[in-house]
């Protein structure tokens, strides 16, 4: 007997990637539903490698006898929906900032704390962090349990398929522009992304820093250990997909840099390619399409007494959204929903 899940903002980036993902990890589901906006109803979208989904419209779909919702719309929208499919029975797992930081509302990677998913069922909702926020604490997890983590300094080096389709074509026309003579009209991003690097994902906070550096402060300090502090520079690149982050981390005792070499190669989902050699490392293009966390450039920090630096890359679609979303669902329904055959 298997599940019905819905799969809402189906025609996103995220969303499709929602759907192949189950796909292709052969999620229990009897039925999957494609949900979006009133202007995408009636579209068809891929399930799997000879399956197509015809979208629903959100606005007015029933969420009774749904059991998983895998949420990937804008935040207001998880706001209105999340709830009213919670009431109706169903678990929502939601992509979205809306719900990460709310108490009562389990933030889960399921490598780093499983243990908290439990606690989904205060409000029938479970958040996704946010995609750079993932692949850092998969990488500080395993070195955590070796030696506490004191304060982490990153700098992000994002994709712009973090910012939707609409963000991948932008990218496209101004590098075809570009060769064409053609001047740069930025809609989606603040200035030109084509050539160019950004220091400015999220709206500006009172202290300077954006939002998108919050999140991950906080969802670090919310997912991995509250004493931690951190310190986030995120900026735009121009690639479609994949995030590469520059980690450097001081610790508050003693870590060897092979013992954080073994302990890294020896977690789940972590790939350590590490080899002081030209090309020994992972980009982020080489990271798109795959499921893991890849750690390179491993290698101590002189300039304190405990710490060491690093370089860790990975799909945001996948790791960073889809995968680790539908690797919850799984958890869910392993640990607190299973089913009794029929």
């Amino acid at each position: 007997m298997g599940y019905k899940v819905a799969v809402v903002g189906a025609t996103g980036n995220v969303g499709r990637e929602l759907l192949n993902t189950l796909a292709e990890r052969e999620f229990p589901a009897d039925e999957v539903v494609a949900l979006a906006s009133e202007r995408s109803a009636g579209k068809r979208v891929s399930f799997g490698e000879d399956r197509e989904l015809q979208v629903q419209d959100l606005s007015t779909y029933d969420f009774k006898g749904v059991d998983i919702v895998l949420s990937s719309p804008g935040a207001s929208v998880a706001k209105a929906f999340a709830p009213k499919a919670a009431e109706a029975g169903a678990v929502v797992i939601d992509n979205t900032s809306h719900f990460r930081m709310e108490p009562d509302v389990p933030l889960i990677v399921p490598e780093v704390n499983p243990q908290a998913i439990g606690g989904y069922t205060k409000r029938n909702i479970i958040a996704n962090p946010n995609c750079s926020t993932i692949q850092m604490v998969m990488a500080l997890k395993p070195l955590h349990e070796i030696a506490p983590i004191k304060r982490v300094v990153v700098a992000t080096y994002q994709s712009v398929s973090g910012s939707g389709k609409e963000a991948m074509d932008e990218l496209f026309n101004q590098t075809r522009g570009i060769f064409m003579n053609e001047p740069a009209r930025p809609q989606q991003f603040t200035k030109q992304i084509a050539f160019n690097a950004i220091p400015h994902i999220d709206k500006f906070m009172e202290d300077g820093s954006t939002k998108e550096e919050w999140k991950m402060v906080n969802e670090t300090r919310k997912i991995l250990d509250p004493d931690i502090r951190v310190s986030a520079t995120c900026v735009r690149v121009p690639i479609f997909i994949g995030h590469g982050e520059a980690v450097n981390v001081e610790f508050e005792s003693a870590i060897e840099e092979e013992q954080a070499r073994e302990a890294l190669r020896s977690f789940p989902g972590i790939t350590v390619v590490d080899h002081r050699e030209d090309g020994g490392y992972v980009t982020p293009v080489e990271s798109a399409g795959d499921d893991d966390v890849f750690v390179s450039r491993l290698r101590n920090d002189p300039t304190v007494e405990h710490g060491l630096s690093f370089w860790v890359v990975s799909d945001n679609l996948r790791k960073g959204a889809a995968l680790n979303t539908v690797q919850i669902a799984e958890r869910l329904v392993e640990g607190y929903l299973a089913k009794q055959p029929a």
